[in-house]
């Protein structure tokens, strides 16, 4: 027997190796095994089993050294999936199975951590004669039928010696044992009972089920995202506040009662206490009682380790996470849920570049599971899918308990600013609404998409705007820390007194734009009362403050909650009745096709997050472009009269989803070079992909922020219909094209932005 061994560093190709007699029956598909490379000893993973050397390579192979654990890690579904991500997405083999499998699962020393047990022995006869410090830790050690020494230790108060008495009296034993890292250990979790479905959830679950009942051949996955879906896959499409998450877990019950389990992906994003919270009190009591598995970017490499493998054994039968959960090793799967499916934060910006929703309807399709993509406004991919016939539609019109869509007013800032001294940074209404729910114990948030204080430091004399030396933005003013910042790459500055100018040194410099710390600043001025507080990445520094500060805000500890996106999606605060935003425009103008989309989403998600209890929300809109479809869509609320117009628009000049996008971007200091390879690399292209009638490619162009971290980069565009037509050309051209030193390039397929 020949193994096909697919090694941990990028190499770009597999090596064959010979199966020892000692090893054969636990080198199977997806084993991790340690191999000879050179004079080195390797780790990998088996990819592909062999009767015999292939006859034109006749040679002697060096023998596997060691299989590492028990089984393998690498399930043939995984398996399958990491090699049409490969391929699709351009990237080496072993760099996609780092990511399909962690690096806290990868390590060939096991990584589960030991702690000392105590467990009670079974008593022959009345017991010894104890002190009575002795006799309460062995009341508590019997209660508990055993506990860690460290926990028996803190809850008593008792030293180490007086346990070991214990054991010298033959009571107990004290032993290493593993212990698993629960990353919600010592949360307690208040279990709920399914609630009543209106008309519109109960469609909806009823065709989910009887697709769940579907015992048919799965109709297995394509080569292109979305295509072989019909049947399996579902786009929920409800309104903010419509009960999309009650369909989810009445669901995901049907789903375990099958005997199936489930994945459920929420955008890093939103993955909240509150989030988590909600799966966990259904199904961690009672008869429902499933263990639930997390897993996300905030873990420890420990309690990553442990969670993958409560999944891989089959003891976790319910994961929820992030993007890279989609790859968690869940057998049978029956479900998976991808909520908030239009969020960019399931596109991943390192290789491999997969977008998690898609990567789920392929896997979820292949393993004949069913795939639920929900949103309050879902991308047009997605949407132009369900209205294709592709993926089957699924309408939730109304919010449950017939709970009002809060009302939207547009405020123009350009009127605002003939009235008084400049933009101000609120508008006389939403003053006025702030001071009303103040003033009625009512609750309010503040959305503003950009952190900081201010967006750029001016001279108004000679026109100096202080830049980042690294990249082509301007410095972000950070008030508290008096420094300037790049939001690009990180670096910092203190922040001038005067202009640093040559030969200016004006000290009325100023600093233009508007960020949260300015918010905050302004708001304490106008309400010098309110307990205001603000959630951005600046504020947040530790994990377990956006916990604290949430819980704050729904126990009513908070007035006015100011944020950045991490607050525009995902809460649910009954007492919250006025959302602001305070400039809409930000990401409206973006040289991006997925602008005005992108501006539509977050305008109706923040906007969802007020009127959730029994009083009528309010929402004030302010904007330079108060008439732009974008806006006004938002303010009615209509997704079906925004995607008409968007994809029209994406039609006439071939953007998705009427195609799909390669981006190849190079990147060099040399700023000549960079271009001049940019150029030959299109040339290149071209003449490869002449037999594809419908490609379109456009540029080389400098990408819009041309120069990060000191590195130049020049873009290059394909457009087609069939990108698993491209991806082959690409894939080959990565392979042969002989970049110049210094310049490297990258393809990003399906790319979420063009910045």
């Amino acid at each position: 027997m020949i193994a096909r061994v697919t090694l941990d560093f990028a190499l770009g190709k597999d090596f064959d190796y010979a199966v020892p007699p000692e090893l054969t029956g636990r080198v199977v598909l997806g084993a991790r095994v340690k191999v000879p490379f050179g004079s080195r000893q390797v780790l990998g993973s088996v990819t592909g089993l062999l009767e015999a050397v292939p006859a034109a390579e006749g040679r002697r192979l060096k023998p596997i050294l060691q299989v590492l654990g028990q089984r393998s890690l690498l399930t043939p579904g995984l398996l399958a999936l990491a090699r049409w991500l490969a391929a699709y997405y351009v990237c080496p083999l072993e760099v996609v199975l780092k990511t399909v499998l962690p690096e806290a699962v990868r390590r060939e020393q096991a990584g589960w951590r030991e702690r000392l047990f105590v467990r009670p022995l079974p008593a022959d006869g009345p017991l010894p004669k104890l002190t009575r410090r002795q006799l309460e830790l062995w009341h508590l050690i019997e209660e508990r039928q055993g506990l860690p020494l460290q926990e028996l230790l803190r809850l008593t108060g008792a030293t180490a010696d007086t346990v070991r008495r214990l054991e010298d009296k033959g009571l107990v034993e004290i032993a290493p044992r593993i212990s698993e890292r629960d990353p919600l250990a010592g949360e307690q979790f208040l279990p709920t009972e399914p609630l009543p479905l209106n008309e519109g959830q109960a469609r909806a679950l009823a065709q989910i089920v009887a697709a769940l009942d579907d015992t048919g051949p799965p109709p297995g996955g394509g080569t292109e995202p979305g295509e072989p879906a019909a049947g399996r896959v579902f786009l929920l499409h409800g309104v903010t506040g419509s009960g999309k998450t009650e369909v989810y877990l009445q669901a995901l019950e049907a789903c375990l009662a099958r005997g199936r389990g489930a994945i459920v992906l929420v955008p890093e994003i939103a993955l909240t206490p509150q989030t988590i919270e909600r799966f966990k009190a259904r199904f961690s009591h009672g008869p429902r009682r499933t263990l639930v598995a997390v897993l996300h970017s905030h873990l420890s490499a420990g309690e990553r380790h442990d969670e993958w493998h409560k999944i891989r054994d089959g003891r976790a039968r319910i994961v929820i996470g992030a993007r890279s959960a989609v790859f968690a090793p869940v057998e049978p799967l029956g479900l998976v849920i991808v909520d908030e499916e239009h969020e960019h934060t399931y596109k991943q910006e390192e290789a491999p570049r997969y977008q998690a929703r898609d990567v789920a309807v392929w896997r979820g399709c292949r393993e004949g599971a069913v795939v639920v993509l929900g949103s309050a406004t879902p991308s047009l991919e997605s949407y132009f899918n369900a209205r294709r016939g592709k993926y089957t539609l699924l309408e939730l019109p109304e919010r449950v308990d017939h709970q009002k869509l809060p009302l939207v007013r547009v405020v123009d800032l350009r009127q605002e600013a003939r009235q008084g001294q400049g933009v101000p940074v609120f508008s006389r209404r939403l003053r006025e609404a702030i001071a009303t729910r103040l003033e009625r114990r009512e609750q309010t948030i503040l959305f503003l998409n950009r952190r900081g204080y201010a967006t750029a430091l001016q001279c108004p004399r000679c026109g100096y705007v202080a830049g980042c030396p690294r990249c082509s933005v301007a410095l972000t003013y950070h008030r508290p820390e008096q420094q300037l910042r790049c939001h690009f790459c990180g670096h910092a500055e203190p922040a001038p007194a005067v202009c640093p100018a040559p030969g200016c040194g004006n000290p009325g410099i100023r600093y233009a734009g508007l960020g949260t710390q300015r918010v905050e600043e302004v708001l304490r001025r106008l309400f010098p009362h309110a307990r205001i507080e603000r959630m951005d990445s600046d504020r947040l520094t530790r994990k377990e403050e956006y916990r604290r500060i949430l819980g704050e805000f729904r126990a009513g500890r908070i007035d006015i909650l100011v944020g950045t996106q991490m607050i525009a999606k995902g809460l649910h605060f009954p007492n919250v009745t006025l959302v602001g935003i305070i400039y809409a425009d930000l990401s409206l103008h973006l040289p991006d096709f997925r602008a005005a989309e992108r501006t539509f989403q977050l305008l109706t998600q923040v906007s969802g997050r007020a009127g959730r209890g029994e009083v009528e929300g309010e929402v004030v809109v302010q904007t330079f472009t108060p008439f732009h479809p974008a806006i006004q869509c938002a303010r009615r609320h209509d997704f079906a009269s925004f995607y008409e117009e968007e994809v029209e628009f994406r039609r006439q000049l071939h953007y998705p989803p009427w195609s799909r996008i390669a981006l190849v971007t190079l990147r060099g200091r040399n700023e000549d070079k960079v271009r001049f390879t940019a150029e030959h690399l299109r040339r290149e292209l071209a003449a490869r992909t002449r037999e594809l009638a419908d490609l379109i490619l456009c540029g080389p162009a400098p990408a819009p922020v041309t120069r990060v971290e000191t590195f130049y980069r020049y873009q290059l565009m394909a457009r087609t219909r069939h990108m698993s037509r491209l991806s082959p050309h690409l894939a080959e051209l990565l392979a042969h094209f002989q970049s110049p030193e210094g310049v490297t390039l990258s393809v990003d397929v399906d790319p979420a932005q063009l910045l």
